[in-house]
């Protein structure tokens, strides 16, 4: 990648690179798209996808109700409500 290609990113990007480092960003970017190509090259039609590289398994907690249901008690002093329910404006038509 040269250098009037990385300004051009760059620009398009919003980035400001000092003219120091385009030499650096050349060779990261040179290393990252050459990974890229040889990751490209691997066969992998025999590979089954994961979710997740370390193959966990999430435990999850049973879904259970902790509190007692108070929605009258905050309703009571609240005209905007209708059976249950708190009524808002319409805002589509």
């Amino acid at each position: 990648m040269d250098k009037k290609t990385i300004i051009k990113i760059a620009n398009l990007a919003k980035l400001e690179i000092k003219d120091d480092k385009l030499n650096d960003i050349a060779s990261s970017l040179e290393k990252i798209l050459n990974l890229v190509d040889e990751m490209n090259g691997v066969n992998t039609d025999d590979v089954t996808p994961m979710s997740h590289p370390l193959n966990l398994k999430q435990e999850l907690r049973k879904d259970e109700v902790k509190e007692a249901n108070q929605r009258d008690l905050f309703q009571k002093d609240n005209e905007n409500t209708d059976n249950g329910y708190y009524k808002v404006p319409k805002i589509i038509d």
